[in-house]
């Protein structure tokens, strides 16, 4: 999973330090105590890779910060996450796994999600890969996941943009076949934006003919959340 620089680290233990310290956490209960220092835990690390990553624009995670419940609530959130991100990073290790405030931002390159090239079929890694995925979707069901379909900048915007929604369409229409709930998925290409590699090579353009995966908590999370903070 990507790792927080040793900086982060030290900050977030501050404050965490800090919270445990308060009076009003000392008389809170284990889940308040967890939750009120994964609230402010889960917002300084979205800001920082906040600043690393960009600012998320239209794609996966802008869509991450974008969903952000914040306070108490939205740190009941992030531990529910962190549990999910370490299993989808254990079942798919070749992918890019980047827990982000109180959501989780997924990124399948080439090495995970392969298509064929100007082909929006899925191929039998890609489907052998997603196939990973599946249980651990099953296992966190209350989760909204928006796909994203990303190309190198070869050829036109306007083709590249049309090829790209394809194929994000075609990764929700397998994993929707394999049995998990339609209305969990949406899905959007975006073509040659927000490359994360230069196009002027084949690994960089590799690395940008990728999907990237936002998921977010559902309604259903988050009215669990509260009710597990009030009690």
């Amino acid at each position: 999973m990507k790792n927080i620089s040793i900086i982060a680290i030290a900050l977030l233990m501050l404050i965490g330090s800090i919270f445990t310290g308060c009076e009003s956490m000392k008389n809170a209960n284990n889940t308040q105590k967890g939750a009120g220092i994964g609230a402010v835990s889960g917002a300084l690390i979205g800001g920082i890779l906040g600043n690393n990553l960009g600012k998320g624009g239209k794609g996966a995670l802008g869509a991450v910060l974008g969903g952000a419940v914040g306070g108490v609530v939205g740190g009941v959130i992030g531990n529910k996450m962190d549990k999910q991100a370490r299993e989808i990073d254990a079942v798919l290790p070749g992918a890019e796994v980047v827990r982000v405030g109180e959501g989780i931002k997924l990124v399948l390159n080439e090495n995970a999600v392969r298509f064929d090239t100007n082909k929006s079929t899925l191929t039998a890694t890609a489907k052998a890969n997603l196939d990973k995925l599946i249980p651990v979707f099953q296992e966190y069901p209350d989760t909204n996941i928006t796909i994203y379909g990303y190309t190198d900048s070869t050829g036109s915007a306007e083709y590249n943009l049309k090829l790209s929604g394809e194929r994000a369409a075609s990764v929700r229409n397998y994993l929707v076949k394999k049995g998990l709930v339609s209305s969990r998925f949406s899905e959007t290409g975006l073509g040659i934006a927000d490359p994360i590699a230069t196009n002027d090579t084949a690994e960089g353009r590799s690395q940008n003919r990728r999907v990237e995966f936002a998921i977010t908590a559902n309604e259903k999370m988050i009215q669990d959340a509260k009710s597990e903070v009030k009690n």
